[in-house]
C-alpha cells in the first residue's frame, strides 16, 4: 500500500512507492546493463564503436575485399625508376602502386588483418599474464605481494617501446616475436590495475561478511573479489588494443616484424616508403592514416568504457 507525502506547493500528491519503485526499474539489470545503458547514449562510444568494427570487419573478410593477394604484384610493369603510378591513374589500381608494383588498396586490407591479428593476440598475451601476476599479489599480499610489485617496478621502470624493441630483437625477426614482445611490456600494466583494484575490493563490507562466515580466502578472492575488481582491467585491456597497432607498425617500421619487403602490414609499408617521399608522397599518408584512424577508434571506444564504468560519473 503507498504511503502518500502531504500535498505539494502545487498541490501534487507524492507517491513514494511509486518514486521507489521508478527508481528500481532505472537501475534494474545491474551494474553492466548500466555500463552498456550508458554506452548507448554516448556519441563518443558510437564512433569508436563504428571505426573498431570497420577495422574488424575489413580485417576478417580481407580475402573477400582484396582485389589481389596479400603479395601480389600485378602492377609491375608499370613502374619505373621515377614514376610510380598513384591513385587515381589507372582504373584497376584505385589508391595507386607501391615500388614493388603491388595494389595499394589490397595491401591496406590485408595490413589490416595483420594488425588486428598482432594486436588481438599480443593484448591477450599480456592480459593473462598480467592478471595472473595481479591476482597473485593481491589475493596473498605480504612479501610475495611485495616481490611481484617489486619485479614490476622494475619491468616499468624501462620505456614500453624500448622494452618491446629488445624482446623482439633478442627473438628474432618474426611476427610471433612481435606479438610476444608487445604482449609482455604490457604485463606490468595489468598487473599492477588488477592487484590494486583487488586490494580495494578486499576492505569491501561483503569481504568481510564472506570471512565472518567462514568462506575460504580462494573463494572469496575468485567469487567475490575477482568479479568485482576486473572492470578495470578490461577498459584498459581496451585501450592497450591502440597501443598494441601502434607498437606493432613502430616495430615493423624498425624492421623488426620479419617478412618479406612486398608483405601487407602497415608499419612495414611505411619503412618501405620514406625513399619513395618525393615521388609517392601517398604510400606514407594512407598507412599512416589506417594506423592513427584505427588507434582513434579503440581509444574513444576504450574511453567512453571508462567513463560509463566510473562511480563518479554513473553517480551523475
Amino acid at each position: 500500500m503507498s504511503i502518500p507525502l502531504p500535498p505539494a506547493q502545487g498541490g501534487e500528491v507524492i507517491d513514494t512507492v511509486a518514486v521507489a519503485q521508478a527508481q528500481l526499474s532505472d537501475n534494474k539489470g545491474g551494474f553492466w546493463s548500466d555500463v552498456f545503458r550508458r554506452l548507448r547514449r554516448n556519441p563518443t562510444a558510437w564512433i569508436g564503436a563504428v571505426i573498431v568494427a570497420l577495422f574488424v570487419l575489413v580485417a576478417a573478410l580481407a580475402p573477400l575485399l582484396a582485389p589481389y593477394p596479400e603479395t601480389a604484384l600485378p602492377g609491375a610493369r608499370f613502374i619505373t625508376p621515377t614514376h610510380i603510378p598513384g591513385p587515381g591513374e589507372l582504373p584497376e589500381f584505385p589508391l595507386g602502386l607501391d615500388r614493388f608494383g603491388g595494389d595499394v588498396l589490397s595491401k591496406l586490407i590485408w595490413g589490416a588483418q595483420a594488425s588486428l591479428l598482432v594486436g588481438v593476440i599480443s593484448t591477450a598475451l599480456g592480459l593473462v599474464g598480467g592478471m595472473l601476476l595481479g591476482l597473485i599479489a593481491g589475493t596473498f599480499g605480504g612479501w610475495v605481494d611485495t616481490l611481484i610489485m617489486r619485479i614490476v617496478d622494475i619491468i616499468l621502470s624501462v620505456p614500453n617501446l624500448l622494452l618491446a624493441v629488445s624482446i623482439a630483437a633478442i627473438l628474432g625477426q618474426t611476427p610471433f616475436a612481435v606479438m610476444i614482445a608487445i604482449g609482455a611490456s604490457q604485463v606490468p600494466i595489468f598487473a599492477r590495475l588488477l592487484r590494486a583494484s583487488m586490494l580495494q575490493q578486499r576492505s569491501s563490507d561483503y569481504v568481510l561478511s564472506a570471512q565472518t562466515l567462514g568462506l575460504g580466502r580462494g573463494r572469496i578472492t575468485m567469487s567475490h573479489v575477482l568479479p568485482n575488481a576486473i572492470g578495470p582491467v578490461i577498459v584498459q585491456g581496451t585501450l592497450t588494443l591502440a597501443t598494441a597497432v601502434i607498437d606493432a607498425a613502430a616495430l615493423s617500421f624498425l624492421g623488426l616484424g620479419g617478412g618479406r619487403p612486398e608483405t601487407a602490414e602497415w608499419g612495414r609499408m611505411l619503412t618501405y616508403a620514406q625513399a619513395e617521399l618525393s615521388i609517392a608522397p601517398w604510400l606514407a599518408f594512407l598507412p599512416g592514416i589506417c594506423i592513427a584512424v584505427t588507434a582513434l577508434g579503440f581509444t574513444l571506444f576504450g574511453e567512453a568504457l571508462r567513463e560509463s564504468m566510473d562511480p563518479r560519473t554513473r553517480a551523475r
